[in-house]
């Protein structure tokens, strides 16, 4: 039950942030309108004034107004011109002092032609 209810405030959080409640809230708006112009005209004069845009409904006027306050409070960042000097750096190699030479691998056929010195291990079906 927790879980569930944990699931699904994480949905409307994400719903939330990228705006589509908006979507939604607008689906809804138009839904009504339609049902609404359905019935008092047809179905081609609904559709027309529900979409046409200069009938709003009165939750569709709340959409505007409120879409139009998110985008005046949303953050706008200011771009600064960076600088950033340049001092070339001086690479100096330095050696070791001391090193130790390894011996190259044993490549040959002839390494891996033996058999190994302890037989493999049985497995038990036990």
């Amino acid at each position: 039950m927790l879980k569930r209810l944990g699931h699904a405030l994480t949905v409307f959080a994400v719903v939330t942030a990228i705006g589509a409640h908006w979507v939604v809230l607008q689906s809804v708006a138009w839904t009504t309108m339609l049902a609404v112009n359905l019935r008092t005209g047809s179905l081609s004069e609904a559709v027309g004034r529900t979409f046409d845009g200069e009938h709003p409904c009165a939750l569709c006027k709340q959409i505007a107004k409120g879409k139009q306050a998110e985008k005046k409070s949303e953050f706008t960042p200011e771009l600064k011109k960076l600088e950033f000097s340049f001092t070339p750096g001086i690479f100096t190699f330095i050696p070791p002092s001391h090193y130790y030479e390894l011996e190259a691998p044993d490549a040959s056929l002839d390494a891996l032609a033996h058999a190994p010195p302890v037989p493999p291990p049985r497995t038990s079906l036990g």
